[in-house]
């Protein structure tokens, strides 16, 4: 082993020798890798020009001083675990380690027993080190970004999803976090309501959740969140924040809480929609984390800004949804009262809000003293298929009461009707005819266009289906219309339906139609209206994916009627 010392016999060493040790200490000085040689009680006792350079201290400095008195902070870390280790057990031990000021370097550390003490090679990985956390950092913003895209996207609940923000940016991007929401009232004044927090310490969790609740009603106008709203900038407080947000809150609890949360530095950012501010993220860092460097504060905007833009879809989703749940349920209206006939209607909107939609329901009587019942459904799921669902119903019925009652005869005039105004309208439809007789049973006539069969209940609680289809309305204008006619018994019931009722997206028509029937089966004795609630309760998901009309008619002598 080279020392620092002259080393030999008592007589000295002999020139062969002198001359091996003078060779070795050149080699080792030479090398670009820093070396230094421990004795087994901690001092050098050799110290090479490379590690000369990287520990900052000349050679006379280190040889015969303790490690641990020159370099206390290495006292505690990885440098004396793995040394001591090293020593102990004459296993060599190779690891990463940060030796902080005066030195502020990364170390890439290499370290052998021998039987004079401790040989150590090291080299100075600051660089790498930086590169690589630069990059974990780099991922780590990008993993975030694709995160929050991915919960924004996987919900039309927004207002739930940006809640959810806070617990997503912590601790990636800052200690603590609270998201605000800013909603408008009748009057159109801003309303600010905090909908999510959190804190990487969970101990600090009711801290920060309790000046979310009391904080937006200390705010004063000068607050840093009303300057984000108000310019639509990000607002950052670098340094001193605790004090710059205690300035801007009126006395109370949330000023107290502000100085045990202590943050040291903080930033603001708006939610932008599509021309107006949703809300805002404040995000908050403590005494032991630096402010948001450009990088971070660039990720964070860019989050900021589609969680704005979410926001102002499932806005945008919602007005649509209202106006279309408006504009259908102004056409399905309450089916009329009729002497000889027991009816119940029912329809249930998508639970999505962008699937509103075209299905209908019509039941009207014929001049010539015939029960018309329509069931629709025109194809799309937005405002204009909506749209077109009431120009369609409006047609039919207006065609239906002024021509003969034939089902076939009124949905040729509608096909007709459409290509000659030029709609581009393609759905699927029913029309059914019903005449009570004098012996207490009704004749049914129907045409299909391509729509789910209506079902049947008979009187003995037996279910078939009405199978007798043609082609969908708005396909083709000289389509020939089939009809059918059957004569129901004193108490069988007509079940009509759109293919929502039946048709999953994990399971077929087919398959559908064969649980329709197994319900009815079970639910034949019930009145007509019990029979609509029982049969949407059993068929119907939690979140429906489509819209579903059913009517239910029945002959007089069936189940007593519901009340």
């Amino acid at each position: 082993m080279v020392d620092g010392h002259a080393m030999g016999t008592a007589q000295g060493p002999g020139p062969a020798r002198v001359d091996a040790l003078t060779s070795a200490e050149r080699i080792l000085d030479s090398i670009p890798t820093a070396f230094f040689a421990l004795s087994p009680d901690w001092r050098f006792t050799y110290v090479n020009a490379e590690a000369e350079r990287l520990l900052g201290r000349p050679r006379p400095e280190l040889l015969g001083g303790v490690v641990w008195e020159l370099f206390p902070a290495a006292v505690g870390t990885d440098f004396e675990r793995h040394y001591r280790a090293a020593m102990s057990t004459g296993e060599p031990a190779s690891f990463d380690e940060f030796y902080p000021a005066p030195l502020d370097t990364w170390f890439e550390v290499r370290a052998w027993p021998t039987p004079e003490g401790l040989s150590v090679y090291f080299i100075d990985v600051t660089v790498r080190r930086r590169l690589q956390e630069e990059t974990e950092r780099i991922a780590r913003r990008a993993a975030l970004t694709a995160s929050v895209t991915s919960d924004l996207s996987r919900t039309l609940d927004a207002e739930e999803a940006v809640a959810a923000l806070a617990r997503t940016l912590v601790p990636v991007l800052a200690d603590w976090c609270v998201v605000t929401l800013a909603d408008v009232d009748d009057a159109g004044r801003q309303v600010l309501r905090d909908i999510g927090w959190w804190h990487r310490d969970t101990e600090a969790l009711p801290l920060v959740r309790e000046y979310a609740f009391h904080r937006l009603a200390s705010l004063t106008d000068h607050s840093f969140l009303y300057e984000a709203l108000r310019t639509t900038d990000v607002i950052p407080i670098p340094t001193d924040a605790t004090a710059r947000i205690q300035s801007v809150l009126r006395p109370g609890r949330a000023h107290e809480l502000i100085t045990e949360l202590a943050p040291d530095s903080a930033a603001v950012l708006p939610l932008r929609g599509r021309g107006r501010t949703m809300g805002a993220i404040t995000l908050f860092n403590g005494r032991g984390r630096p402010e948001l460097d450009v990088e971070e504060l660039a990720t964070a905007r860019d989050i900021a800004g589609r969680a704005g833009m979410a926001l102002d879809n499932a806005y945008l989703y919602a007005r649509q949804r209202r106006v279309a749940e408006e504009l259908q349920r102004s056409f399905l209206t309450d089916p009329p009262v009729l002497e000889k006939l027991e009816v119940a209607v029912r329809y249930v909107p998508a639970s999505e809000a962008a699937r509103v939609g075209g299905d209908w329901y019509d039941v009207f009587p014929h001049p010539d003293g015939e029960t018309v019942v329509v069931i629709g459904d025109v194809a799309g799921h937005d405002l204009q298929a909506a749209a077109a669902m009431g120009q369609l119903r409006s047609l039919l019925r207006g065609i239906a009461v002024s021509t003969e009652p034939g089902p076939a005869h009124i949905l040729t005039l509608v096909d007709r009707a459409l290509g000659v105004l030029g709609q581009d309208t393609v759905a699927t439809a029913v029309v059914m005819t019903l005449r009570p007789t004098a012996d207490g049973s009704v004749v049914a006539r129907w045409s299909n266009a391509g729509h789910p069969p209506p079902m049947v209940i008979g009187a003995d609680g037996a279910v078939r289906s009405l199978d007798a289809r043609s082609l969908v309305l708005g396909m083709d204008t000289e389509a020939r219309r089939g009809e059918h006619e059957i004569t129901l018994e004193p108490g069988a019931t007509v079940v009509l339906y759109t293919d929502g009722l039946a048709e999953r997206r994990d399971r077929g028509l087919r398959a559908g139609l064969d649980h329709l029937r197994a319900a009815l089966t079970d639910l034949a004795d019930r009145g007509v209206e019990d029979l609509c609630d029982a049969l949407l309760l059993r068929l119907l998901p939690p979140a429906p994916e489509d819209d579903i009309a059913v009517v239910v008619v029945r002959a007089p002598g069936g189940p007593a009627a519901d009340g």
